[in-house]
């Protein structure tokens, strides 16, 4: 068969090379550069992760932090026998500067429990219940000035209201509770005296609280709904493993039967609509108003109504059978580059028989890829956690001071006290003046960068390492007899001797456009609450060419990284040259590119699909395996969600590795026949299959 371009527009075929049997093992270093620039900027990653454990103290994430700044329930601290942060009016937490500065503009305090009464510090005052009362006071309170002062300087709360702790914070208890919390037409709550206190607006601002521990106890049902199933879980995924394994297996034998099929199927689905539009046409003739045309009728909300019209339907007709003609055309045009897609696929399952260890070598990605995340998610936490405590004046009435910082310890006898006689100093946030924390952010973007671009360069060199497996399977002249000892390692070898510069010279590219993809995200959800419609469309065009811009520069990645590993040249030259072969086949290229997304959404679909319903019957009760039955659950839900987003997983980890080994196959294939003839001196490489396909033969191979 010619090639798709015959020109020069996209470079010229390769030329025959008859030292070339396969990929190159006496290879160079490639991209030098980018693997020293690779190298430093690993250096200064873990330079950064450094600082960032130096300064950094993630308890500030996981212990929950009094006004002062101090943390609850740390060993080693005055508070570490107080694990829960108590708010003195927890109403102010739904003030819009909690989503400012991250706290609530009340007084908190560290407690060893959360108040379980309702009580008020007036009727507490002078009773016995004082001592109970004083423990959810600031540290060190007397009981030596007035109501309205002590009220004033925060020193106490003015009630106590009972509370649950909930992330170890102290939230009211929001339910009916016989003797404490009544809720009718007003809620209100009882003390001890017989008094009642309307704490409608209080319940108002605790809703939240709520719906909280609701969400906390889902969470637990779910864990243990996790504890008994896990097994079976485990028995689903092994489960799933299995039917891919066997559905690359059963490829070799059934592609061009699925595909086959299913092009009939559509061809059969077209044509039956096409029948339907026919006879829905014929019913409406004669029928009044059917022959009012779509113009007349004009936009309706109710798309029905377009049904009983005889133009619609004659639209319809027309649509589907202009549809069912491309098909069937492009399958008279493209017959034979669909028999020799099915060709490759087989024989690429054929190759993943022979190199039957790559299909573990996804776990190793995965391990790598968890060590990046890891990595990654540990410096930007300690990051975020290596400022220092900034104190800041809040008050919830009108003061010309509020948000500027204050210094705790002075305050209280400092002018700005005098000035806002209901203000208070009191922790805001972590931050800082100096130059590391000015450098925060940058450090932040750079720690995402480098996420980017080491992720990145873990999939290219996965990428490599099977292209460079698969190749050795297809450059052998007899399968599986040449085939090298250890393919998958000797190629693994070869990418990071050789090509590690390569490896990151890509990823690098990749990582730029994505952390600039990040930085629009984040720019657009700046903009959301702006009115400028310009820089709105701006932003939304930007992101579409990014977005194409990524899935291209992958594409060209992955046929650039088959290149380096056959040929052993730099990343540029390996771009260039898989670029130009390709659009030389540009028809060849889009028909296997949609055969396979077709076998694998298939596939994924079998997978996902079987295994889901085997999940729904089991942890159902409908089926019984043996005498084990499915463990009783509070939602049957999770499990079965558990298993089939597993093996999606699964699924696409193994389709993955097919996936390469189809893509690898394909440009074997059109180099085989850009560089041989079929002669004796330069026989071709390709299956037996993909010869008779072309009406092709080896004139050695006959002679013999």
């Amino acid at each position: 068969m010619e090639d798709d371009r015959k020109d020069g527009a996209y470079g010229t075929p390769q030329k025959y090379d008859p030292t070339f049997k396969g990929p190159i093992y006496n290879r160079g270093c490639t991209d030098v550069i980018c693997c020293v620039l690779l190298l430093l900027a690993i250096v200064g990653y873990v330079a950064v992760g450094i600082i960032a454990w130096t300064h950094g103290d993630p308890r500030k994430v996981i212990y929950p932090t009094d006004s002062r700044g101090e943390f609850c329930g740390q060993k080693g601290t005055k508070n570490a026998n107080k694990p829960f942060l108590f708010y003195f009016n927890i109403v102010k937490c739904a003030s819009p500067l909690v989503l400012l500065e991250f706290q609530c503009p009340t007084p908190q305090i560290c407690v060893e429990k959360c108040p379980d009464r309702y009580l008020t510090f007036l009727s507490a005052r002078n009773s016995r219940d004082f001592e109970y009362y004083k423990q959810f006071c600031v540290p060190g309170f007397q009981n030596n000035k007035g109501v309205a002062e002590v009220l004033r300087d925060g020193d106490c709360p003015a009630v106590l209201t009972p509370s649950k702790p909930l992330a170890r914070r102290c939230f009211p208890a929001i339910h009916a509770h016989k003797g404490v919390l009544m809720v009718g037409n007003e809620t209100t709550y009882e003390d001890g005296h017989g008094s009642r206190k309307n704490i409608t607006e209080l319940v108002e601002g605790a809703k939240k609280a709520n719906v909280v521990l609701e969400a906390r106890q889902l969470a637990m049902r779910i864990f243990e709904d996790y504890t008994v199933s896990w097994y079976w879980i485990v028995i689903g995924l092994v489960i799933a493993m299995v039917l891919s394994l066997l559905f690359i297996i059963l490829l070799r034998f059934l592609a061009g039967i699925m595909v086959w099929v299913m092009i009939v199927m559509v061809i059969l689905v077209l044509g039956y609509g096409i029948f339907h539009c026919y006879m829905e046409y014929a019913r409406l003739r004669g029928e009044a108003g059917s022959d009012v045309s779509l113009v007349d009728l004009g936009f309706q909300t109710d798309l029905r109504v377009y049904l009983h019209l005889r133009q619609t339907w004659m639209a319809f007709m027309i649509i589907l059978s202009i549809v069912e003609v491309v098909i069937i055309l492009l399958l008279i045009f493209l017959r034979k580059r669909i028999l020799i897609a099915i060709a490759l696929i087989k024989e690429a399952s054929r190759a993943v028989g022979y190199v039957m260890c790559s299909l573990l070598y996804p776990l190793v990605t995965f391990f790598l890829l968890c060590l990046c995340i890891a990595y990654w998610a540990s410096t930007a936490v300690f990051l975020s956690t290596s400022n220092e405590a900034v104190y800041k004046i809040l008050d919830d009435a009108t003061c010309s001071l509020a948000g500027k910082t204050c210094n705790p310890e002075t305050f209280p006898s400092s002018n700005e006290s005098r000035l806002c006689p209901n203000a208070h100093c009191q922790f805001a946030f972590y931050g800082g003046e100096s130059g590391y924390h000015r450098a925060l952010l940058g450090l932040q973007i750079f720690n995402a960068f480098m996420f980017f671009w080491l992720a990145n360069f873990v999939l290219a060199l996965g990428q490599v390492t099977l292209a460079g497996a698969f190749a050795s399977y297809y450059w052998a002249m007899r399968k599986p007899d040449d085939l090298p000892a250890f393919p998958l390692f000797s190629a693994f070898g070869r990418a990071l001797r050789y090509h590690t510069g390569s490896l990151a010279f890509g990823a690098l590219i990749l990582a730029i456009v994505q952390i600039i993809r990040v930085m629009l995200e984040y720019l657009d959800q700046r903009l959301k609450a702006a009115e400028n419609k310009f820089a709105k469309f701006l932003m939304t065009c930007l992101k579409c060419c990014f977005w194409c811009l990524e899935k291209f520069i992958k594409f060209l990645n992955r046929n650039a990284y088959i290149m380096i590993a056959i040929y052993g040249t730099n990343f540029c030259t390996s771009a260039r040259n898989a670029f130009f072969l390709l659009m030389r086949n540009i028809i060849r290229v889009a028909v296997l590119d949609k055969v396979t997304d077709f076998l694998f959404l298939l596939g994924k679909l079998l997978i996902v699909g079987s295994v889901g319903i085997l999940a729904f019957f089991f942890f159902t009760h409908r089926i019984r395996i043996v005498q084990d039955t499915a463990p009783p659950l509070n939602y049957y839900w999770v499990p079965i969600l558990t298993v089939i987003v597993g093996s999606y997983l699964i699924a696409h980890g193994f389709f993955s590795v097919y996936g390469m080994c189809v893509d690898t196959l394909f440009l074997c294939f059109l180099e085989d026949l850009e560089r041989n003839d079929g002669s004796a001196e330069r026989p071709y490489f390709m299956s037996s299959a993909l010869k008779k396909l072309l009406n092709k033969t080896n004139k050695k191979v006959a002679e013999s």
